[in-house]
């Protein structure tokens, strides 16, 4: 299923030492949904040093996608001076996977597409699936199958499996801090994850 405009690859299905090849590549990689993640509580919040760290991005990143819509964050949004946002265990995934769509050349507006999709997907089917890409379009594949057609039929085709990148961002998160939603908090004048909105405020000021 194309995520993003274009048709799913299956050159190649009939040939079976292909496929093999494919079949062993997708294993290899891990993108075979042998993945069985589990779900952290709904109500825990990280602040944006966490959801960077975890999601291996720059707070300059952060901010610029929370401003601009591609990824907002779904706990807490910043309200005003000294207020922090929070991030949920999801949209952290949703970061480290557009970070790794980023980096390997695909489009910002092909992943707007890409990441709109995963947003009406429920949390449990995140982790059953594997994003594919060609640099162009993005594919989303539910089954084995689907991820070998993609992997034999197109030349540097590339796969993230959600539910491995599930798993990376959960060992991540596990050594830095979270909070429960309900508790409200401010950033200290000099925290350096809100150097940007100082900047700001101090530029509107004059």
């Amino acid at each position: 299923m194309a995520v993003s405009s274009g048709e799913g690859k299956t050159a190649g299905q009939e040939d079976p030492v292909r496929r093999e090849s494919a079949r062993q590549r997708a294993g290899e990689q891990g993108l075979l949904f042998d993945e069985q993640p589990t779900t952290l509580p709904g109500d825990i919040g990280y602040r944006g040093p966490t959801a960077c760290a975890a999601a291996g991005i720059t707070y300059r990143q952060l901010d610029y996608w929370a401003r601009t819509g591609l990824v907002e964050p779904t706990i807490r949004a910043a309200q005003g001076s000294g207020s922090q946002r929070l991030y949920s265990f999801r949209d952290i995934l949703v970061l480290k996977v557009v970070k790794r769509l980023l980096d390997t050349g695909v489009s910002l507006q092909q992943i707007r597409t890409a990441v709109q999709h995963l947003r009406d997907r429920g949390v449990g089917d995140l982790s059953r699936i594997t994003l594919m890409s060609d640099g162009v379009s993005v594919y989303e594949c539910t089954s084995a199958d689907e991820v070998i057609d993609l992997l034999q039929g197109g030349q540097g085709v590339f796969g993230i499996a959600l539910g491995r990148v599930w798993r990376e961002v959960e060992g991540s998160l596990a050594e830095l801090p979270g909070e429960r939603a309900a508790v409200e908090d401010t950033v200290p004048a000099d925290h350096p994850a809100d150097e940007l909105a100082q900047r700001r405020k101090a530029r509107r000021l004059g």
